[in-house]
């Protein structure tokens, strides 16, 4: 190889490693971004949401019609829901802090 052409042969080099190097990069944040967008979007997914507490809420009412009562979703709510249902106790239900309960109640009790 000739001393003279080296500089050429280093720039080229020089460039496709920048090349690579974006590519790289690039494909490197758009797969953050799609995590981060599906991450965003998972707690919709979830059966336990606010919207789905007031459908519940409307359907179970579980204040005192004077605007006293447990505070949506929260334990207590869980608790009275399933005392109204009339199945507070039942061991084969899960846990009350969990959305496979929530999954369950909209299951079998809820329209």
């Amino acid at each position: 190889m000739k001393i003279d052409k080296l500089p050429m042969k280093i720039k080229r080099s020089a460039s496709r490693t920048v090349v690579i190097l974006l590519c790289f990069f690039t494909l490197a944040c758009s797969d953050v971004q799609q995590q981060s967008q599906s991450t965003e979007s998972e707690p919709s997914k979830k059966q336990c949401n606010n919207a789905w507490f007031e459908k519940v809420e409307q359907q179970v009412i579980t204040g005192d019609g004077q605007g006293h009562g447990p505070d949506l979703g929260s334990i207590e709510w869980r608790s009275v829901v399933e005392f109204k249902l009339g199945v507070r106790g039942d061991e084969s239900l899960p846990a009350v802090d969990s959305d496979p309960w929530c999954a369950y109640i909209d299951q079998h009790f809820i329209r």
